[in-house]
């Protein structure tokens, strides 16, 4: 199993990234993937999530209105747009893949899950 994320750099405030992550040695289609990012002293913090086939998508508070989280289910790849970068954007950020399984008209985690090895987001000011 692998998750490769890409992307990160340094950019000045205001400015734009594009983090993607392709993922390997698991059926793509049967996880939600995320963006998760974490820096020095504070929680993890959910940035956005996308299921596997609806595509339904969810942002944290931070993440709304200015990034947008796609999959590409052919490329096996999920990709984050982060416009509008701020200084209290700087983190690690990190690919998550949560297998789910969809009944009873909503989908249920199983528990299996994989993250990736993180990609650094530095905001300049």
């Amino acid at each position: 199993v692998q998750l490769v994320e890409s992307g990160g750099g340094l950019v000045q405030s205001g400015g734009s990234l594009s983090l993607s992550c392709v993922a390997s040695g698991f059926p793509f289609t049967s996880y939600a993937m995320s963006w998760i990012r974490q820096t020095p002293g504070k929680q993890r913090e959910l940035v956005a999530k996308i299921t596997p086939t609806v595509g339904d998508v969810e942002y944290g508070n931070s993440a709304k209105g200015r990034f947008t989280i796609s999959r590409d289910n052919a490329k096996n790849t999920v990709t984050l747009q982060m416009n509008g970068l701020k200084p209290d954007d700087p983190a690690v950020y990190y690919c998550f893949a949560a297998e789910v399984k969809y009944y009873s008209g909503s989908y249920h985690y199983t528990g299996l899950e994989y993250w990736g090895q993180g990609t650094q987001v530095t905001v300049s000011p």
